[in-house]
């Protein structure tokens, strides 16, 4: 796993500007992405995967290093399964 990544905290510069910043980071070389449901770019990092991938930038996902983390909200053992599930998606 890459010792770089990049963090997706805050989504606010806007879904977009997250998309663009991800498939730039491929570019450059980036192959370590963090994020977690509670930043809300979890759907902006997969976009700009999906788009890294359409270009030819990577070959399969699994040259991807992504790393999530549970909120403390669905610690308790009923939420962890649904939120787990959410982030996957």
């Amino acid at each position: 796993m890459p010792v770089i990544g990049l963090g997706t905290a805050a989504d606010s510069p806007g879904k977009d500007t997250t998309r663009e910043a991800v498939v730039e980071a491929i570019k450059l070389g980036y192959r370590h992405f963090d994020t977690a449901s509670v930043y809300g770019s979890e759907e902006s990092l997969g976009e700009g995967i999906g788009e890294a991938l359409k270009l030819g930038l990577i070959k399969s996902r699994d040259e991807l290093f992504i790393n999530s983390k549970l909120w403390c909200s669905h610690n308790h053992p009923q939420h962890v399964i649904p939120a787990l599930k959410a982030t996957l998606q």
